[in-house]
């Protein structure tokens, strides 16, 4: 039987006014990545503004003061002073300050000789935060420094001045590059989920027969069950594009039209997973079950959403290299931070190409076309 564009449309028709009068898959399109979007957006944050920290101040003198009053007028950090160790070592095992600073009792000598030191103690029970405190008190450290050797008239030529700039998230606010990975996880929620239920959804409702009694081949029934679910999906996108940049106020630095090509590329990839998933389950509990850890979890753990790759064993370095998920990321945090980068564009879109012909493939073998 040879392929016919009148029935591939037909069978669309058919599966379009099935999707509107199925109130479910508008909660899946629209509903659900709106509330990820602000739960991601609003609620995961890796940014550590405001740390309280302990201040021991052993030294009453002019230059501890001073330090202290540098301390007082940083944006980044909470001081809490005190002169009793014991205080805020208890505060600090009780979790109500994330360190302490100690300003030891010859600190004004110590500077003067030029061999100012303060001892700073950090809970590492939480890394990242620790890292952040050390970041911040080493900065506000030299910047002092800087202050106080001016006013001496210092000759600080023998020293190294550091200039730093921050590209492409030049605030260094962590939401700027988590909801373009947000994105990723929400396409792949929809476009999994949505069309792993789709053939099961046939086959429980007895449905299937009909439509295998039609003068159809594979490929029509195929590009039916994928066409209106694309359709879907890029309109998902487009909603969380609009409410990523505009009310999120996410930089968007790349093209709209390079952005919905890659996102293509993404999309058919995780339809096609969902299909495949759809084709071996026939059950739509088990479908949604195994889209979950197929796609969903994955996508999650090892897309570099939230977990660097780089940090990860190497071992699961190369497990990556299989979840499209990392490739979409990839391109969306490019686009949305740098803009259109085509050697990234390119290399991504290749390796989503490659998935989408390996799937493909798959599918049209393990579609069967017969009741059995």
């Amino acid at each position: 039987m040879m392929f016919s564009f009148s029935r591939t449309l037909t069978l669309c028709n058919k599966e379009i006014k099935q999707i509107l009068r199925d109130p479910s898959s508008w909660i899946i399109t629209i509903i659900i990545p709106l509330l990820l979007l602000f739960l991601f957006g609003y609620g995961i944050s890796l940014d550590s503004n405001k740390i309280r920290i302990g201040v021991l101040v052993e030294q009453q003198s002019q230059l501890a003061h001073d330090f202290v009053q540098e301390l007082n007028g940083s944006p980044f950090i909470d001081p809490v002073f005190s002169n009793n160790r014991y205080e805020l070592s208890t505060k600090l095992s009780a979790g109500q300050i994330r360190g302490i600073v100690v300003i030891p009792v010859n600190f004004a000598q110590a500077v003067q000789n030029h061999q100012g030191t303060i001892q700073l103690i950090t809970d590492g029970s939480e890394p990242n935060t620790a890292n952040f405190v050390q970041g911040y008190l080493t900065s506000i450290w030299q910047i002092w420094q800087q202050k106080q050797n001016q006013q001496r008239l210092i000759d600080h030529r023998q020293g190294i001045e550091i200039t730093s700039h921050v590209w492409f998230n030049s605030a260094a606010i962590s939401k700027n590059f988590i909801l373009p990975g947000a994105i990723t996880i929400i396409m792949t929620v929809i476009g999994s989920i949505l069309t792993a239920l789709v053939i099961a959804r046939e086959w429980e409702r007895g449905t299937m027969e009909a439509l295998l009694s039609t003068p159809m081949t594979k490929l029509e029934f195929l590009l039916s069950k994928l066409i209106p679910y694309y359709l879907i999906g890029l309109l998902a996108l487009i909603i969380c594009v609009i409410v990523t940049v505009g009310i999120m106020q996410v930089p968007f630095r790349g093209s709209i039209t390079l952005l919905l090509i890659v996102s293509s590329l993404f999309l058919l990839v995780i339809l096609q997973l969902g299909l495949l998933i759809s084709t071996l389950a026939r059950n739509q509990f088990n479908a949604a079950m195994i889209a979950l850890n197929a796609a969903f979890l994955p996508a999650v753990m090892l897309s570099g959403f939230v977990f660097e790759i780089n940090s990860m064993p190497a071992i699961i370095q190369l497990v990556t290299y299989i979840i499209p998920a990392r490739y979409y990321v990839n391109i969306l945090q490019t686009l949305f931070l740098a803009g259109d980068i085509v050697s990234v564009m390119l290399i991504n879109a290749f390796f989503l190409i490659i998935c989408i012909c390996l799937l493909f493939v798959v599918i049209l073998k393990k579609t069967r076309m017969q009741l059995d």
